[in-house]
């Protein structure tokens, strides 16, 4: 007799999921919506994803960086994945070349693992997905200190940009005109 397919055991195979916590201390609590984030994956699956993490986490390491800003790496990786057949095909072949125990090696061995592929496509397109999207996020920008542009707020002069504490004051005779 036919069973009825569960939803969840459709979803597990269609479908991927990529979920973290983020600890209620951490000033990325106040950014994130929630403590848990989770990505919907339309063309990778949950390994595939966590490899790519691990990908991109090897690729520009910050270790207090929450896995939240890199989550958006992979979101933007997987849309383009689902928009891109040879993208997709790529980013499968490549993920499966890194091996199944990529995502919880030591980071040496990571490391070693794509000196070995970095002319590669796939390594190459991850690398500059991974700095493209990594850095303008705003958990990455809260995490580095980047206020954002200053033109809309008036400029970088009244902002804090001259408040340099670790070098001596100029005389105000030596600081020349003030800019109007």
């Amino acid at each position: 007799m036919d069973q009825p397919i569960h939803r969840r055991d459709f979803l597990k195979t269609t479908t991927g999921l990529l979920t973290g916590v983020i600890v209620t201390g951490s000033p990325l609590a106040l950014i994130v919506p929630g403590r848990a984030w989770a990505i919907d994956l339309g063309a990778l699956t949950g390994s595939e994803a966590a490899t790519l993490l691990s990908m991109a986490r090897t690729i520009a390491p910050h270790d207090k960086l929450d896995d939240a800003a890199y989550a958006f790496v992979i979101q933007a990786i997987d849309s383009e994945a689902a928009r891109d057949e040879h993208f997709r095909k790529m980013i499968k072949e490549g993920t499966s070349s890194l091996g199944a125990g990529f995502a919880k090696s030591l980071e040496a061995d990571r490391i070693a693992t794509l000196k070995k592929i970095e002319s590669s496509d796939f390594f190459i397109s991850m690398r500059i997905k991974t700095l493209q999207v990594l850095y303008a996020t705003p958990i990455a920008y809260a995490h580095f200190g980047y206020e954002g542009e200053a033109f809309s707020k008036g400029g970088y002069l009244r902002r804090g940009f001259d408040d340099l504490r670790w070098l001596p004051e100029v005389p105000l005779d030596d600081s020349g005109p003030m800019p109007m």
